[in-house]
């Protein structure tokens, strides 16, 4: 049964964390909706290779119309965990244990909407501190999987088992 996905990404995301999991989850069926600051707004990943044009701004959207929450890597978590819309889209997802999928820079969003204290938990190495801090659990490990339904991955060397873990996720 296909899923709906929530894509949160504006500009400078991590291409290859966007363009895999994006092409693993559509050929198993489910459907991404890239959310921004504004629809129709183009951002462009971090290599400047990969240019997106968002389905939907955040004031558009009620996560209550999504399955899961996917947030791509990259500086994009930085620029969106400014935006109190975003922190709350993303807590929604956490407080009623909904799947999130995170990988690289992505637990920023998280760090913000505080809703970390006490989940497993991994990520690119700079940011383990600041996960730490937050309270969660971090492994250092290709891929983390949380009671809760977070997923979450380092780097992209580890997206053949982060999607692997997104799809067994959804499929349940």
């Amino acid at each position: 049964m296909s899923k709906k996905i929530a894509v949160v990404m504006t500009d400078l995301f991590e291409d290859v964390e966007f363009t895999s999991p994006k092409e693993e989850l559509e050929k198993a069926g489910h459907i991404l909706t890239t959310i921004g600051f504004d629809a129709g707004e183009t951002v462009t990943g971090k290599k400047e290779d990969t240019k997106v044009t968002i389905d939907k701004g955040i004031g558009e959207v009620s996560p209550e119309n999504f399955d899961a929450l996917l947030i791509p890597g990259g500086y994009s978590p930085d620029k969106l965990r400014k935006d109190e819309r975003f922190l709350d889209f993303t807590r929604y997802f956490a407080n009623n244990k909904m799947p999130i999928f995170t990988i690289c820079h992505g637990p920023q969003l998280l760090i913000n909407a505080e809703v970390l204290k006490g989940k497993d938990i991994t990520s690119v190495s700079q940011v383990a501190i600041d996960l730490k801090n937050a309270g969660a659990n971090f492994h250092d490990k290709e891929v983390v999987i949380d009671d809760s339904g977070l997923i979450s991955s380092r780097t992209p060397d580890d997206l053949p088992a982060f999607n692997k873990a997104m799809l067994d996720a959804l499929s349940e």
